[in-house]
């Protein structure tokens, strides 16, 4: 095919070939589905600009001659991807490749976090995906399959199947000693959409900013800015978030992670829960309770949920995404009843609720007691390997100090002074190939000296890989 500016004699014979290559498909395609498919054809050659902007081709008899088709199913293209936008046509002077169209990208990017391609990695927050328990998963999914009725895969109930709402009301209550009641029990897509639900119910009634724990979750600002909220950072100590600095910052609400602060690693101490819930009280505010990891505890039964003590002022979040796998996207949200009504609208103009299937294959895995034997197979798996982390970090960084419970996916690892400065250990730890995460990643007040401290997350790490990776870190930190 010729361009625009070359001799409209000259057909291009070179060019032709190659554009008459991807249309032969088309032209073989079925005799009533060939019109549709040399369309399409033409449109994806512009698309993927194959056939560039000002290109003439050829005419309506030529083409049908090459193709071996009719010269009206040929015209008939034409004169569709001219009123499209995709051609144009000048009276008397031929057809042409529009302007209009411009190539698409042929690039598939895939935005999904990912481990930096260390030769160890320590980042925190990640379960062990390889735990996903298939054959029981696979059981499931046919069951539901078989059994769900056609009218359940209409539009669903916005705060989730109410089959799944029962199962998750009677999990929590039995695991987590949460007050719920299946009617304010939300199926959401995780914590992530919980936290921004929240934010914008909060929003609509007037509130510009939320309380946060420092050090903290960063997500938890960046999902509460996307409702339009700002933050206040508020210091914690041994027993928990400040209840002092929390009165005096004015906000009404505020976001914490009791039983297993992250990244901490502390539970807040009974005194402390009762101060937070003194001052929800007092103010007729909201305590927003992320139980992220509640479930794994490893030297005693998990304490309790906060919201078990004052469901009326604290709303509850939680998800499978570190007991099953983050990819699922399915989480629950508890909510106090003067939230309810509002919580719901704003979940059904968001999404109009979660996907039908995955919902009744969830319900099916917790009411079968599915759910509770992966926790047990999880809990197990993450104890043998905190352990495994302690006992390297004595044997080859001794002097570190782990705080925080036994519990999580997660510890604090504080490393004597001879390690720091901060920056340098961090430089030399990448440069083995170990990635770890400072805390201060976590904190909005910097600590103001050159001590080391480290978030480490073990759970996706397989015992051999823990030893050998903290080996490395500490030949390549090593002081001197």
């Amino acid at each position: 095919m010729t361009s625009s500016g070359t001799n409209p004699e000259e057909p291009a014979a070179a060019g032709r070939a190659g554009a008459w290559d991807m249309l032969l498909p088309a032209a073989s395609a079925p005799a009533r589905a060939r019109g549709r498919a040399l369309q399409a054809a033409l449109r994806e050659a512009v698309r993927a600009g194959r056939l560039a902007p000002g290109t003439r081709l050829p005419s309506s008899r030529e083409l049908a001659a090459d193709l071996g088709v009719s010269r009206g199913l040929v015209t008939e293209a034409y004169e569709q991807l001219t009123a499209e936008g995709y051609l144009r046509s000048d009276r008397g002077a031929g057809t042409w490749v529009g302007g209009a169209v411009r190539a698409a990208d042929p690039l598939v990017r895939d935005l999904a976090p990912r481990s930096p391609g260390a030769r160890t990695d320590f980042l925190p927050g990640t379960p062990d995906l390889s735990l996903f328990p298939r054959a029981a998963w696979s059981a499931a999914q046919r069951g539901v399959l078989a059994e769900l009725p056609h009218h359940t895969l209409g539009y669903p109930d916005p705060r989730g199947l109410p089959r799944l709402r029962s199962a998750l009301a009677e999990l929590l209550t039995r695991r987590r000693g949460v007050v719920a009641d299946p009617e304010r029990v939300m199926v959401v897509s995780g914590v992530a959409q919980a936290t921004t639900l929240l934010g914008f119910v909060l929003h609509a009634r007037g509130v510009r900013a939320v309380g946060v724990e420092d050090p903290g979750s960063p997500d938890h600002g960046a999902l509460y800015a996307s409702a339009g909220l700002g933050v206040v950072p508020l210091p914690l100590d041994d027993e928990g978030l400040d209840s002092g600095a929390l009165r005096a910052s004015g906000v009404r609400a505020v976001v914490t992670t009791p039983s297993h602060q992250f990244p901490s690693g502390i539970a807040y101490s009974a005194r402390r829960r009762a101060e937070l819930l003194d001052w929800a009280r007092s103010v007729d505010g909201l305590v927003v309770e992320d139980d992220y990891d509640g479930d794994f505890r490893y030297d005693r039964a998990p304490v309790g949920a906060l919201q078990g003590l004052d469901p009326e002022h604290v709303a509850y979040t939680g998800s499978v995404s570190k007991s099953l796998a983050p990819g699922l996207r399915l989480g629950w949200l508890l909510v106090p009843a003067s939230f309810a009504e509002e919580v719901v609208e704003r979940k059904r103009t968001m999404d109009l609720g979660n996907p039908v299937i995955d919902q009744a294959l969830l319900a099916r895995f917790v009411e079968r007691g599915d759910y509770d034997r992966q926790l047990r197979r999880c809990g197990r798996a993450y104890r043998e390997r905190r352990d495994t982390l302690v006992t390297a970090l004595a044997e080859h960084l001794p002097g570190t100090e782990v705080s925080g419970i036994a519990a999580g996916l997660h510890v604090i690892a504080t490393l004597p002074d001879r390690y720091g400065p901060p920056q340098r250990f961090l430089a030399s730890a990448a440069g083995a190939g170990v990635a770890v995460r400072p805390l201060s990643d976590y904190t909005r007040t910097p600590a103001g000296d050159d001590v080391v401290r480290l978030v480490l997350g073990y759970a996706h790490v397989s015992p051999a890989r823990i030893r050998e990776g903290i080996r490395l870190l500490a030949t390549a930190t090593r002081p001197g």
